[in-house]
């Protein structure tokens, strides 16, 4: 029987993990972590805001960017504070109620982010396909209306995943493996039967990153068949062109995913240590590297931002 007191999930205080075996260079370790930070955090504020305030990016398209910005901006808030602050000041502790709400919105961000890639890989399809009647059918109204759709769909299909928590009792260990509260860890180390909370997990998941990943690719098919269908080589050229920071946008999402799903599935002997900046730098990965694809491949926002940078610097 386990050592540990059976402690129910109202009063239970987990410990977060920083990178086992390295405590000692936290503070050089912490330098490129911050440096990742203050990328993510200035770029995602950066782009909505030349959206807003550039009129010629009053676009669908740019519309669609500014949402992904904004989901990129939420992930990055709501993992900065625990992982520097265990960089910074050893502040390993954090209560149940605070991991939920870390917890959730963690998920709630990523799947909105997929969900957004979703929305602009229609928006791409649109574009391409039909183009005179693009502006008549993905009109301001309609991209509000996809973007409350895509809140309320990540809010409604996740809030029963974490909020079956509480029913938890937890008598093992209370340290989790990564510098976040990561759900399935969460579950690991509770005492009590969590075959329910594995079935609405894999509900939720599948309703949201499942769809979305199977969408994703069918539109990119109907997309590359459009596309070669256009007789003008050029015209070809133009319209794979404006695919391509999308595209890099939905690799920077997967790849880090996968890499982690796979350690964590068939990295046995991997160390734990590496197990962590993997984690770390899984969820920094997309809100680094957005704002820098979207700026370097797409001319206006490159402009925009330029302009924005000049004007400040004057």
């Amino acid at each position: 029987m386990s050592n540990f007191q059976n402690i129910t999930s109202s009063s239970v205080i987990f410990l977060l993990t920083s990178v086992p075996g390295l405590e000692a260079f936290h503070t050089w370790i912490s330098i490129p972590f911050c440096f990742l930070y203050v990328t993510a955090l200035s770029g995602n504020s950066l782009i909505p805001f030349a959206i807003v305030t550039q009129p010629s990016l009053h676009e669908p398209m740019y519309y669609f960017l500014s949402k992904l910005s904004t989901t990129d901006l939420g992930l990055s808030v709501y993992t900065l504070v625990t992982m520097l602050g265990i960089f910074w000041f050893n502040a390993r502790e954090i209560s149940f109620t605070a991991c939920l709400s870390q917890m959730f919105f963690v998920k709630l961000f990523t799947v909105m982010e997929l969900s957004v890639l979703l929305a602009m890989a229609f928006d791409r399809f649109v574009a391409i396909s039909n183009p005179i009647r693009y502006a008549t059918i993905l009109t301001d109204s309609r991209v509000i209306q996809i973007g409350v759709a895509i809140v309320i769909r990540g809010t409604l299909t996740l809030t029963p995943m974490v909020a079956i928590l509480m029913r938890l009792s937890f008598c093992r260990s209370h340290v989790l493996h990564y510098s976040y509260c990561f759900h399935p860890h969460v579950m690991k180390l509770s005492c009590t039967d969590t075959r329910i909370n594995n079935a609405v997990g894999l509900t939720a998941m599948t309703s949201t990153v499942g769809v979305d990943s199977i969408l994703i690719p069918l539109s990119y098919v109907l997309i590359i068949k459009t596309i070669l269908s256009i007789t003008s080589p050029e015209e070809r050229k133009k319209a794979f062109s404006t695919c391509i920071s999308h595209i890099g946008a939905i690799a920077i999402f997967y790849i880090p995913l996968i890499s982690l799903s796979f350690v964590n599935r068939f990295g046995k002997q991997v160390t734990a240590y590496v197990h962590t900046m993997i984690a770390n730098t899984y969820l920094l990965i997309s809100p680094v590297m957005n704002p820098i694809i979207y700026s370097v491949k797409t001319k206006e926002i490159r402009r925009a931002v330029i302009k924005i940078l000049h004007s400040k610097g004057t």
